[in-house]
């Protein structure tokens, strides 16, 4: 069905976000205020603090309380549920929505296909440890530079047809009652039923949250890596596109190649080669991320992008070694999937 004047929900799932929602509230307020949007929705997600709820209020969303933490997913499930809008846009507690957002999903919407349009980061994180920014830029690289027409759906800016949203029943709030691949999950379900999902680089927003070392590669393992890697090996999820294409598979096996080279240089001399191999897959390795090399430069400069892209280097081993460890596990150990379980341990709302 086209949309010629669509409306839009906005659904925020908030946990203990007080101090993100001060900052992205107040520009999807303002394009409330402005007829952009319907209705601003923030579900609290059971935080232990008041604050999330409390400021929400004070900002002027619509709130609703969950009545038992589910996560994200149930969270927006919820919300659906009494929106109003043709268009469901989600956006995450820490993401500030660019003003430009609800006309780019409105002409997104005005073709039929069209299930669900989602975008990227901006390059301006506010936090400027090296954590934040690498995370922040290596997601807008994949986001920008990802095919139009996507196999995949994010949820951290991005929006959904309501019909398409409830004809699928939604994400799978009891399997990932944590922030996780749900959005991915979903957009597996949209494209097997035969909708598109496009993706638009200029749907932009702010992504305020501070990252440590540690959670990055937590959150890559344990929320993204482990769960993605079942949902593929179940015969879901699996795409040539953003950071599982086939160019990136690759990329990862010669990163695998050239730390084993590195490491073979200071074991015992049982590989005469080894300083030759390490200095050619050096080269190789090089060559084949150069775009994100220069990518990486242009936003922070040259001394950034080489820590950068050696660090990316380290991610896609680490990847590929959980996707190995669910690949034995998978059909060795009989594990066919993993439920990512919600704060403080509850069972998942639906």
């Amino acid at each position: 069905m086209s949309l010629s004047s669509p409306t839009i929900s906005v659904i925020v799932p908030a946990y203990n976000a007080a101090h993100y929602l001060v900052r992205s509230l107040p520009p999807l307020i303002a394009m409330r205020d402005r007829g952009e949007v319907a209705e601003v929705i923030v579900v609290d997600d059971c935080s232990p603090d008041p604050g999330s709820i409390e400021t929400a209020r004070r900002l002027g969303a619509t709130v609703m309380r969950m009545k038992q933490n589910g996560g994200p997913g149930a969270a927006r499930n919820l919300a659906a549920k009494e929106a109003v809008g043709d268009i469901l846009w989600l956006i995450d507690a820490d993401v500030v929505a660019h003003e430009t957002g609800a006309a780019l999903i409105k002409k997104a919407f005005a073709e039929d296909r069209v299930a669900a349009v989602f975008g990227s980061y901006d390059r301006t994180p506010p936090a400027e440890n090296f954590a934040s920014q690498y995370k922040n830029l290596v997601h807008r690289y994949y986001h920008q530079r990802g095919r139009e027409e996507s196999d995949t759906f994010w949820s951290g800016c991005g929006a959904i047809r309501k019909s398409v949203y409830f004809e699928l029943g939604g994400f799978d709030g009891a399997r990932y009652g944590r922030p996780s691949i749900e959005d991915i999950e979903f957009g597996f379900r949209m494209r097997r039923a035969g909708w598109s999902i496009r993706l638009l680089p200029a749907l932009l927003g702010t992504h305020l949250k501070p990252w440590t070392l540690s959670e990055v590669v937590r959150t890559d393992i344990f929320q993204r890596a482990i769960p993605w890697s079942y949902l593929i090996l179940s015969g879901k999820g699996m795409s040539d596109d953003l950071n599982v294409s086939a160019a990136e598979r690759v990329k990862a096996v010669f990163a695998g190649l050239w730390f084993a080279s590195l490491a073979a240089c200071f074991a015992p001399p049982l590989w005469p080669a080894a300083p030759a191999a390490a200095a050619a897959l050096t080269i190789i390795v090089f060559a084949l991320n150069r775009d994100l090399l220069g990518f990486f430069r242009g936003n922070r400069g040259v001394a950034f992008a080489l820590v950068a892209a050696a660090y990316h280097q380290i991610y896609y081993v680490y990847s590929a070694a959980t996707f190995a460890y669910c690949l034995l596990s998978y059909h060795l150990g009989g594990k066919k999937e993993v439920n990512i379980r919600p704060l403080g341990d509850r069972k998942a709302a639906i």
